[in-house]
């Protein structure tokens, strides 16, 4: 399952066309004629949809070419591109561009990739352009647009050396922008610090502790944790993931143990290193999600083997929220279970009231919803962090100003107003934070990054539950591309429902 959610709060949700008929029929008796369709060529259902968050409903999308595995990234005006897939999708470029009624729907150009892209990240750049790094059996990367000088297609020897054999585990690799504007690309178990506009590494990471693969399909998760106020430094946390030789035993049938350890680097020190901290729980195909207040929640996925179809068990039911600033050995805290299991093709995507949605599941070649270990899952259910808890509500701010969908630059000072009713207010503790919406899907958030904004004291305007601070955005496009954010007033670890905001 692929998740983005857009600026007007609706989700986009999708998977492979090629599984056969959905539960969802296709409005206006829409029909899809696809003679490359390998499970049904007349397809009068739906594989795409978009979610309404407020009223939870969905309005039945049609997408035309197979996005099986794809990838894609919001685009500066709040539109989605998503690219690549399978078969007739491979080399496609899709665009949705969200509306307030119901007349808008997917746009394909199925030729408009330079490679055929199965697998394969988008990542947003400062210009606002996205490259689309890797995918299966390729090993370079490309621009879209595409450049300007008409080559589109550039090695990246890191994905070669990166491959094992038969098996990849370096497919959707974890890329992150830096604050100094080159990529950090993770793949398999190590990481490069990634010059693209002249196609140089700049810096090589050292191999995780331990050298097992943490990429697909020895799924782990990965995520660059929040940037301070002076975006001087970055950190990359990824965890889980599968042994060594443990997707060869998944296919004899013989599930290894997935991993329970972390790697956490600062990758802007001079000579950086990775350290080790344990989860409560071994995870493979886990999902890694910011929260709104800087704690990170990992959920989903499996105790033993691998990605893949029919390749995982011992779903792991307990979500657990990591606290970055918290005393190494103690920063991991385990949340009420789930009851579903949330296996391979699962995934979690942050709304703005802070909730997280869940969906999906299906570790099978096609839909298969009895007779099986974990048939296919087509619910969607939501998490609520602990900072939902009734029990906090007074703690709990209310922006008042900005208005939702305002616009600002660059190192932009912005009025920020709030509510707080209660009477144990702590101004001290109020930080202003903004996290750009990720594009979600094989146990990756694709895009997403959180800043804490610099912020004045704290003052009262007038109205006694009224509060003010000055935040100031952040200094360059490398720190935050242009885009749309969801914007947060935390206080006591309590955030806000968002705002949108646009940085341009």
């Amino acid at each position: 399952m692929h998740m983005q959610l857009l600026r007007n709060d609706r989700v986009i949700i999708f998977d492979r066309t090629d599984f056969g008929p959905s539960n969802i029929s296709l409005s206006d008796n829409q029909c899809h004629f696809d003679r490359n369709d390998t499970a049904f060529p007349v397809d009068c259902t739906a594989h795409s949809i978009e979610y309404n968050v407020w009223r939870n409903s969905v309005r039945p999308l049609l997408v035309r070419t197979d996005v099986w595995c794809s990838s894609g990234a919001a685009t500066p005006d709040g539109g989605l591109v998503q690219t690549g897939g399978f078969n007739d999708g491979d080399r496609a470029v899709r665009f949705f561009n969200p509306c307030i009624d119901v007349s808008c729907d997917w746009k394909e150009m199925p030729s408009s990739l330079s490679a055929r892209r199965w697998y394969a990240t988008n990542h947003i750049l400062p210009g606002g352009k996205q490259i689309i790094i890797g995918g299966r059996r390729q090993f370079n990367y490309e621009f879209y647009p595409k450049s300007e000088s008409g080559k589109n297609i550039y090695s990246l020897p890191f994905l070669v050396q990166t491959n094992d054999p038969k098996i990849e585990n370096n497919l959707y690799p974890f890329v992150f922008l830096n604050v100094d504007g080159f990529l950090f690309i993770f793949a398999n178990n190590r990481a490069i610090l990634f010059d693209y506009s002249n196609n140089a590494v700049v810096r090589n990471y050292p191999v995780m502790p331990g050298g097992d693969p943490r990429s697909y399909p020895s799924t782990g998760s990965a995520v660059l944790l929040p940037l301070e106020p002076d975006g001087a430094t970055a950190e990359v946390m990824v965890c889980g993931g599968a042994p060594k030789g443990s997707f060869e035993e998944a296919k004899k049938g013989n599930f290894v143990r997935a991993l329970d350890s972390c790697g956490r680097i600062r990758i802007t020190d001079p000579d950086p290193d990775w350290v080790t901290e344990m989860m409560p729980m071994s995870r493979v195909m886990g999902d890694m999600t910011l929260l709104p207040n800087g704690h990170v929640l990992i959920v989903n996925g499996a105790g033993s083997g691998t990605a893949g179809w029919e390749y995982g068990r011992d779903p792991v039911f307990g979500p657990v929220i990591y606290r970055p600033d918290g005393e190494i050995g103690s920063r991991f805290d385990v949340q009420s279970p789930s009851k579903v299991p949330r296996m391979y093709h699962s995934t979690a995507i942050l709304l703005r009231d802070g909730r997280v949605l869940v969906g999906g599941s299906n570790p099978h070649a096609y839909y298969n919803f009895t007779g099986v270990l974990y048939p296919t899952e087509l619910s969607l259910e939501a998490f609520l962090p602990p900072y939902l808890d009734p029990n906090v509500a007074l703690s709990r701010p209310r922006i008042i100003l900005p208005h939702s969908q305002s616009e600002f630059g660059y190192g932009q000072s912005v009025r920020v107003r709030f509510t707080i009713s209660s009477s144990e207010m702590d101004p001290s503790s109020i930080r202003v934070t903004m996290v750009a919406p990720s594009f979600t899907t094989h146990s990756f958030s694709m895009n997403h990054r959180m800043l804490i904004l610099a912020t004045s004291n704290v003052t009262n305007p007038g109205s006694r539950w009224m509060l003010e601070t000055l935040a100031l955005t952040p200094r360059t496009n490398a720190l935050a591309p242009p885009g749309y954010y969801l914007m947060f007033v935390v206080h006591k670890w309590i955030p806000s429902v968002g705002i949108w905001i646009r940085i341009r």
